[in-house]
């Protein structure tokens, strides 16, 4: 199958899928969001080690993600049933309320280049799409190494400030209301 080619900058690959969320099997379609930031967060697999910690890390902070206008979209090549099993079997993963999306045929993990050819399991994604449907950030890990929703929060926050004030840029660590950047070149080696 064919990756599209991801760029910065350039439009977020669509797709529609099964979701567990709510109880119940929906359809998603990134669409949906369009008008929201949006985190699609892409992991290996269910019942496994590493996922259960950071989805529960990022089920903790969902609310303040919300706050922001930004919607979060977990992705692994699971079925929406497994998903469904997990979230029943787990005191961790019943802490999530937002989309559970299944991806087992592998098309939304190929689109975002996360696909483990082999294994049929994603990598540990992270993409952070804007209300345009623009993508703004992305990383990739390997599966042995956890995420951070605070890192993501922060990341979250200045793509919306740099957004919402052309020509300025967010330093290392910067945080909202500290101070920023606007590129010069009396900034050259100033800084």
């Amino acid at each position: 199958m064919e990756t599209n080619k991801l760029e910065i900058n350039g439009e977020a690959p669509a797709f529609e899928a099964q979701a567990f969320h709510e109880e119940q099997i929906k359809t998603v379609k990134l669409s949906d969001y369009k008008g929201k930031w949006v985190v699609l967060f892409f992991y290996p697999a269910d019942f496994t080690f590493i996922c259960p910690t950071e989805l529960g890390d990022l089920a903790d902070k969902y609310a303040e993600l919300q706050e922001l206008n930004c919607e979060v979209l977990s992705v692994s090549t699971d079925t929406a049933f497994v998903h469904k099993a997990w979230h029943d079997a787990s005191e961790t993963i019943k802490k999530i309320t937002f989309p559970m999306v299944a991806d087992p045929a592998g098309q939304i993990c190929n689109a975002y280049g996360t696909m483990i050819p082999m294994e049929g399991l994603s990598l540990r994604g992270t993409f952070i799409i804007d209300p345009d449907g623009v993508l703004k950030s992305f990383e990739l890990n390997d599966n042995s190494i956890g995420r951070s929703s605070a890192e993501l929060i922060r990341k979250v926050k200045a793509a919306q400030f740099v957004r919402e004030n052309g020509g300025e840029v967010c330093p290392a660590n910067w945080q909202p209301g500290e101070k920023t950047l606007k590129p010069g070149l009396d900034l050259v080696g100033k800084i």
